[in-house]
C-alpha cells in the first residue's frame, strides 16, 4: 500500500517520492480494473458517429475562420463528455480509501493531502491524454466528409487544449472522491455532473440546438471552453487557463476535505 512508501519520508524533495509512490499505486490499480478507461473511448467514438449527422444540420454559429468539419465538432463535444465521466474513475481511488481503511493509515504519515491528490492523477493524465488522441483519431480517419487531416486543427493545440481539460476532469474528479462517502454516491453525483455540465456547455448537441434556456449559461460551463480550445481560433489560450485553473482550485479544495497530515 501507498502508506508503507511514505511513511518514513521525511525532508526536502521527499514530496516528490511521497507522490511518486502514489503514482505507481494508482498505476496497479488501473491494471487491474481497466474496464472504464477501455469502455469510455469507444462510448464517444460510438456518440460522434451518431451526432455527426446533427452538426451538417445544425450551422456552427459565428466561427472563428472557417467552418469546422462537422465530424470535428461531433469528436470534440463526445470526447469532452466522455473524459468527464472518468470523474468517477479518478475520485474511486479516494472513495476506496476510506472503505479499506487506507485513509486512516495515510492520515498518519508525512504525506500531504495534495501529494496524495496530485501523486494518484499523474497515471490518469496520461490516460485521459491517450484517449482523447484516440477519439479524435478516429473519427478523423473514419467519419465520411471529414477525412482530411488538413481541415483538423494543428495536433500540438489539440494537445494543450487536452491537457488543460484533462486537469481540469482530473481536480473536479478528486474533489467529488473527497466529498462522496459510498461508491454508490460518487456514481450517481458523477452522472449528474456530467451531464449537467456536458450538456449546458453544448458537448453533447451543438448550442444552437439548445433549449434557449440553457443558452445564457453556456459560456460559464467548463465543457463549453473545453469544446471551444479543441476547436482552437481566438482566444484558445485563455479557455485554456481557465480550464486548469478550475482544476487547481478543484485539487485544493479536495486536498481541504481530506483528513490532515498526520505526524512527521
Amino acid at each position: 500500500m501507498p502508506g508503507d512508501a511514505v511513511r518514513d519520508a521525511a525532508g526536502p524533495g521527499d514530496a516528490v517520492r511521497r507522490g511518486w509512490a502514489f503514482a505507481r499505486h494508482r498505476a496497479v490499480l488501473l491494471r487491474r480494473s481497466p474496464g472504464p478507461v477501455l469502455v469510455y473511448p469507444v462510448m464517444a467514438v460510438a456518440l460522434t458517429v451518431f451526432v455527426e449527422p446533427l452538426m451538417h444540420l445544425v450551422p456552427e454559429p459565428h466561427p472563428p475562420g472557417p467552418p469546422h468539419p462537422p465530424g470535428l465538432r461531433a469528436a470534440a463535444g463526445m470526447v469532452v463528455f466522455c473524459t468527464l465521466l472518468m470523474t468517477g474513475v479518478v475520485g474511486s481511488a479516494l472513495v476506496d480509501e476510506r472503505g479499506w481503511h487506507t485513509a486512516e493509515r495515510l492520515a498518519t504519515t508525512p504525506a500531504r493531502p495534495l501529494e496524495r491528490l496530485v501523486g494518484g492523477a499523474l497515471p490518469l493524465l496520461g490516460v485521459l491524454l491517450c484517449q482523447q488522441a484516440a477519439v479524435l483519431a478516429t473519427a478523423a480517419l473514419l467519419l465520411p466528409g471529414s477525412p482530411a487531416w488538413a481541415a483538423w486543427p494543428a495536433w500540438p493545440g489539440l494537445v494543450g487544449a487536452g491537457l488543460a481539460w484533462s486537469v481540469c476532469v482530473l481536480g473536479l474528479g478528486s474533489l467529488l472522491g473527497a466529498a462522496t462517502a459510498r461508491p454508490g454516491q460518487l456514481a450517481a453525483v458523477k452522472d449528474l455532473i456530467a451531464l449537467t455540465v456536458a450538456g449546458t456547455g453544448g458537448a453533447i448537441v451543438p448550442p444552437a440546438a439548445l433549449p434557449t434556456w440553457v443558452r445564457p449559461v453556456t459560456g460559464w460551463s467548463p465543457a463549453s471552453w473545453a469544446v471551444r480550445a479543441c476547436l482552437g481560433g481566438p482566444g484558445t489560450g485563455g479557455r485554456e487557463l481557465l480550464l486548469v485553473g478550475t482544476g487547481a482550485a478543484a485539487f485544493v479544495l479536495a486536498a481541504a476535505v481530506l483528513p490532515r497530515r498526520g505526524p512527521a
